[in-house]
């Protein structure tokens, strides 16, 4: 008995071991995701007080509501209107969305709902390697090719630093982004609603732009959504294809400014720190990141919004 009892106390004495050995290897772990976690959260803290309190300081010496109603970007001259740097991010925007809503819809639609297995497993993964070319690949294609070609064929008049051969080509650059998104909605419709409107009498076609569709709208939304903060982030296209021009209210076809090639300038430059050119860049970013964060917002309350659940 007293053998017995010895095994039984070292068998619970190397159970309670290994409990604690656990117990002390979660908590290790469980710091760590926190640590992580939090690290973040200030991370992006960090970057929104630094960038306010440089643009707080550049509205020292400029009128906000100059900076914010001015049509006029010409910081050597003293001339800080945001509007032309806007104007020209939107304009890349648009037409850069306008290429790959229905592109990357309609993509989306057939890999989800015509495609066969097979060959949807080999064409997803090669639709995003477009997600992989670097953008300043984009960028020259954009400058040597489109618009040569735009010249050569459709119009003759065009600037060769234009706004209409980046937002071609940075649309591509998004397709991959909201045919993936999209694609990744539609697919996780239910199969019974499909089921439902085949046995309706419902064509395949009918069933994928009645049914399936509004069921996945929410997540179609957030992918267009991020496609447009993508496009609005982006830097190499516009600052090599778009140029340096801020012009507010010009065509296409003529050189425009982005937010963010703005920013690529003057940090490449030798503009000095701490002047008010190069505070500028603070200025712009701040605009840059309330855009991108409206659009964030409404994407989460479209989500929530129209949200199907199943």
């Amino acid at each position: 008995m007293a053998i017995g009892a010895e095994g039984t106390r070292s068998g619970s004495d190397t159970w309670k071991r290994n409990s604690r050995g656990r117990e002390a290897r979660e908590r290790i772990i469980k710091f760590f995701l926190t640590a992580c976690a939090y690290l973040s959260i200030f991370t992006t803290v960090g970057i929104v007080v630094v960038l306010f309190e440089e643009t707080s300081r550049f509205f020292l010496d400029v009128s906000i509501l100059e900076f914010l109603t001015s049509t006029q970007w010409a910081p050597p001259q003293g001339e800080f209107g945001v509007l032309p740097l806007v104007y020209g991010t939107l304009m890349a925007t648009v037409i850069a969305i306008g290429v790959a809503l229905p592109v990357g819809l309609l993509t989306a639609i057939y890999l989800s709902e015509y495609a066969p297995r097979r060959l949807r497993r080999w064409i997803k993964p090669a639709l995003e390697i477009l997600a992989g070319v670097p953008t300043v690949v984009y960028g020259y294609f954009a400058l040597t090719f489109i618009t040569p070609y735009f010249r050569d064929s459709l119009f003759p008049s065009i600037e060769s630093f234009n706004a209409i051969s980046a937002g071609l080509i940075m649309g591509v650059m998004i397709i991959p982004t909201v045919a993936s998104v999209s694609e990744d909605a539609i697919y996780a419709v239910p199969l019974s609603l499909r089921e439902g409107a085949y046995a309706l009498g419902a064509t395949r076609r009918e069933t994928a732009t009645r049914i399936v569709i509004p069921a996945a709208l929410s997540g179609i939304a957030a992918a267009v959504i991020l496609g447009i903060s993508r496009a609005i982030g982006e830097t190499m296209i516009v600052t090599i294809a778009m140029g340096a021009q801020a012009n507010f209210g010009g065509s296409p076809l003529q050189g425009m400014q982005a937010m963010t090639a703005y920013i690529v300038q003057v940090v490449g430059g030798e503009t000095p720190r701490g002047s008010i050119t190069y505070e500028s860049i603070f200025a712009v970013g701040s605009a840059l990141f309330l855009m991108t964060l409206a659009l964030n917002l409404a994407s989460y309350w479209f989500v929530r919004r129209f949200r199907e659940t199943y």
